[in-house]
């Protein structure tokens, strides 16, 4: 079993294994209480003002409390980025982590400007880490990017993958979490999958060309495409599969 997960681990592309073993490292100091999440979360007086910018990356990394949500989370986060990366950004790695980097600037820019507009000024100061807003951004670019693949819900019901983030909104409104987390991954892969793909294809440009000095810092080693087939997206009760 362990040298399963081992090998599981070691398969996984380059920029999946980073983000996923630095939220798993960082989940751990805070339930080991090495590290203070209070450390951690994204404050604007305390980015902009007390010049504490680790805050602007270390909000991504806390997923909350180590139990079943966490798991789900790491799953997805898993399951959506280790796609994405080996499918849709093959051989791309700069450019998946360029979509990354995008993904947590309007993340970020929203949260603060909305933290500026009246009356929603107070629902955007509750989100304080946005980790689970930029996987949410993972899984709807993927469904904007596999819209045909079937997919069931807890066996209830199926769909097409191109529902799926509406269908995890749901989900997140019935158990009574907040949606204003996964609205925010919703417009910040909406965002990306705009300007990547729709934009081009209207006019011709493309303006999220990634910048030449994060090419420089990977290389275009080949990786290993994984099929999309048979994916399970929420252990053990939902299923995926690819006619």
């Amino acid at each position: 079993m362990a040298q399963a997960v081992e090998e599981w681990y070691k398969q996984m592309p380059v920029i999946t294994r980073s983000y996923l073993t630095a939220a798993v490292i960082t989940n751990i100091g805070c339930s080991l209480e090495i590290i203070s999440p209070y450390k951690l979360y994204l404050h604007p007086e305390l980015v902009f003002k007390q010049y504490q910018f680790w805050r602007l990356v270390t909000n991504f990394l806390y997923f909350r409390k180590m139990d079943l949500d966490f798991l789900f989370h790491m799953f997805f986060l898993a399951r959506y980025c280790k796609l994405l990366e080996e499918n849709s950004f093959r051989g791309r790695t700069a450019d998946f982590f360029y979509m990354l980097l995008f993904g947590a600037t309007v993340l970020t820019s929203t949260v603060l400007i909305g933290g500026m507009i009246p009356y929603v000024s107070e629902s955007f100061a509750k989100i304080i880490f946005l980790s689970n807003s930029l996987t949410f951004m993972m899984v709807y670019v993927w469904s904007k990017q596999n819209p045909f693949i079937h997919m069931s819900f807890l066996g209830l019901f199926t769909f097409t993958a191109a529902y799926l983030p509406w269908v995890l909104l749901g989900f997140s409104v019935l158990v009574g979490a907040s949606a204003w987390v996964d609205l925010l991954g919703m417009i910040a892969g909406h965002a990306y999958y705009f300007l990547e793909d729709v934009y081009p294809r209207m006019t011709g440009r493309r303006p999220l060309r990634t910048p030449s000095f994060i090419k420089a810092l990977f290389a275009d080693d080949p990786v290993v495409v994984t099929q999309p087939g048979n994916v399970r997206f929420a252990p053990p009760v939902e299923q995926v599969h690819q006619d």
